[in-house]
């Protein structure tokens, strides 16, 4: 195991490393100067190349590569010129938003998803399986903005029960969090729902192959109850190919609420990189993607190691 590990931490090194030297030269070469952006089309020859001097542009661009990868390795993010704010403090208040978001949206989508996706297997060809992948198919063909809009007028404009939009920031009293949580709730469950449609129907086709498996026909040889067999050794054995789903929807939800930000108006991470994109603000957006980058890379040594706890053979073979 110690060995796994330590393979898949050189291969997640290798690849943040990789992934940074796209990231940097990829968002430096795009057409457009971040300095006249920002001081507009207007500005004077001189201001502009004092602002180009001050914000590192005159440097040739390996040697800012440098400077950049060295200061993400101490934690030093660099500093936006456009909210003149360093962008680790940006990316941690935003982050207050972005990750209770995520995580609410997974809890959800799990908790929908394999009861559903265990509940279709059991019934493999009824009705109910016909009608439950059905609607997970409508759950994946529904656009998370419209459902979004749809939640937004039922529960917050016609039965006022939560907020349209907005985030009133997480306070020290109970009363004060509870606010911050309901305004989370709508675009929690707007998330939340189309990424259920889709675990729903990998469980369900996971635990279909399952079923079929030898060991499952000799538990049910031996009288165990078929609720024992469903829950306690089709499921284990099938949620590998859930859990590599699980890991990529969190990070999906993590990095890519952009829409779902912007229509509850939410601070989070996707509206920072937005803006940031829109006002040319590159080292903001370089040290946003940075961290998405190295946060999925964790998730699947997470889940890496999940498989293992779940399936002996896989840590015996490794």
């Amino acid at each position: 195991m110690i060995a796994f590990l330590a393979k898949r931490l050189a291969v997640g090194f290798a690849t943040l490393l990789a992934s940074s030297v796209i990231v940097f030269f990829v968002l430096e070469v795009l057409p457009g100067d971040p300095a006249r952006i920002m001081l507009g089309m207007n500005a004077s020859p001189e201001t502009l190349a004092a602002l180009r001097l001050e914000m590192g542009l005159d440097r040739p661009i390996p040697i800012r590569y440098l400077d950049w990868i060295m200061g993400l390795a101490i934690g030093d993010f660099g500093r936006s010129y456009t909210y003149s704010s360093t962008v680790m403090d940006l990316i941690l208040e935003r982050l207050g938003v972005s990750l209770p978001l995520a995580v609410i949206a997974l809890t959800l989508s799990t908790l929908i998803a394999i009861p559903v996706g265990v509940f279709a297997a059991a019934r493999r060809g009824r009705a109910a399986d016909t009608i439950t992948m059905g609607a997970a198919q409508v759950g994946v063909a529904i656009p998370n903005f419209w459902f979004a809009l749809l939640l937004i007028y039922v529960f917050a404009v016609g039965l006022r029960l939560v907020p349209a939009g907005g985030f009133p920031g997480w306070g020290e009293t109970l009363a004060d969090n509870w606010q911050a949580l309901k305004a989370l709730i709508l675009p929690a469950v707007a998330l939340a729902l189309p990424q259920a449609a889709i675990l729903a129907r990998v469980t369900r086709s996971a635990m279909v192959d399952v079923m079929g498996e030898d060991y499952i026909r000799t538990a049910r040889a031996k009288g165990m109850p078929h609720r024992t067999v469903l829950w306690r050794h089709a499921l284990r054995n099938a949620l590998i190919p859930v859990l590599t789903i699980m890991g990529l929807q969190f990070a999906f939800l993590l990095a890519g609420t952009i829409i779902i930000e912007n229509v509850f108006y939410l601070p989070g991470l996707g509206r920072l990189i937005f803006q940031a994109i829109i006002q040319r603000d590159l080292i903001v957006v370089e040290g946003v993607l940075m961290l998405l980058v190295a946060t999925i890379i964790l998730i699947n040594l997470a889940v890496d190691i999940c498989y293992a706890l779940i399936d002996p053979r896989l840590r015996l073979s490794r």
